[in-house]
């Protein structure tokens, strides 16, 4: 006769099983954190073997301050990946967002107050991203495609193709954004303060446990009555909305609007997010991983410099990173799935084993 399950039992159980899902979620990202921070490390060391001023204070800073701003799209571009979606436009959106910056400042408008007017039209962006791949039943690869050129265009106009200079350069919006704080860029503090501001959002919010689950499994997420289009959206206008801060950085720190900078932003960004542990098949994904892996193509680019490899070379390099990082996660993504059915086979064998 089996014995009635008490509530403190069923409670303890619920308890045990949430810890447990907690541990094992702390434990993967620990483990793909770490091996992207140890190739980190090892290239840097490497570089500064060969050429000990790479490892000079003054030229890691400057290494971290110019990945920042990919930094800070790929930290955005984590939760797209994490549940399937893909954002071509984060570059467009960093452009469009710095030119329309540049233009209100040059207008007359303060420039702190010019973010009042950028920072929303970047997560309105993306939204827009979200909106119209629900809409249409479009794959966002295929809108953000289109939005990007859209994006792209619209900076081109609103500066009418030149840079936008002559800013107050003076102004504390240049000085204290552009500038550095306590002898560090201020935009590597503030990708430090979205680094662990979206690690918490990604792992201890309802918001971050939706976007995982509807990577994970669309048709389990539907089924249980997730809300996939609200998730979707607002995950696109987050990741629109980081790239908006990269833009209003880089307007302060580049004191000019260039409606053509940008350029493989968006590309740069998901290479960052795959080296960091991002499965491109949704479901999982690492800020702080994400901010590793700018960081190893921003010091991989630094170090081909030193080594006097011609700049052409640079984007080959950076191509091959890519590659290798696309092909790491498909054999780590077979080689987890291998682990998780022989796993299953084996409590399988125990359930069902007769007995003796």
């Amino acid at each position: 006769m089996t014995q009635p399950v008490t509530v403190d039992e069923t409670a303890a159980d619920r308890s045990h099983g949430a810890g447990s899902q907690r541990g094992a979620w702390r434990r993967r990202l620990l483990r793909d954190e770490l091996g992207v921070s140890l190739v980190l490390v090892l290239i840097v060391v490497a570089a500064g073997i060969a050429h000990p001023d790479f490892v000079r204070k003054d030229n890691l800073l400057s290494i971290a301050q110019s990945s920042s701003y990919v930094g800070l799209m790929a930290v955005g571009m984590v939760f797209a990946l994490a549940m399937r979606e893909v954002d071509l436009s984060v570059g467009g959106t960093y452009t469009l967002c710095l030119v329309v910056g540049a233009v209100l400042i040059r207008d007359g408008t303060d420039p702190w107050l010019s973010l009042l007017v950028t920072l929303p039209l970047a997560a309105l962006l993306g939204a827009f991203n979200g909106l119209v791949t629900t809409v249409l039943k479009l794959p966002s690869f295929i809108v953000t495609l289109a939005t990007a050129m859209l994006y792209r265009g619209m900076a081109l106009a609103l500066a009418d193709g030149r840079q936008i200079g002559n800013l107050p350069a003076g102004n504390s919006f240049f000085t204290v954004l552009g500038g550095n704080v306590l002898s560090v860029p201020t935009s590597v503090w503030v990708l430090l303060v979205a680094l662990v501001a979206l690690t918490v959002v990604l792992t201890r919010t309802r918001f971050g446990a939706q976007v995982r689950a509807i990577g994970s499994n669309p048709d389990a997420a539907r089924f249980s009555g997730l809300p996939i289009t609200r998730t979707r959206i607002k995950a696109l206008a987050l990741t629109g909305l980081m790239s908006g801060v990269a833009g209003a950085l880089a307007l302060a720190f580049f004191i000019a609007g260039d409606p053509t900078v940008g350029q493989g932003y968006e590309l740069t960004a998901i290479a960052a997010c795959i080296i960091g542990g991002t499965s491109l098949a949704g479901g999982r994904g690492s800020v702080a991983g994400a901010v590793f892996g700018s960081l190893i193509l921003s010091v991989v680019a630094a170090a081909l410099v030193f080594f006097q490899v011609p700049i052409n070379w640079t984007t080959f390099a950076t191509g091959a990173v890519i590659l290798l990082a696309v092909a790491l996660d498909s054999a780590l993504r077979r080689s987890r799935g291998a682990g998780l059915r022989q796993g299953a086979a084996a409590v399988a064998s125990r359930l069902f084993r007769r007995p003796t």
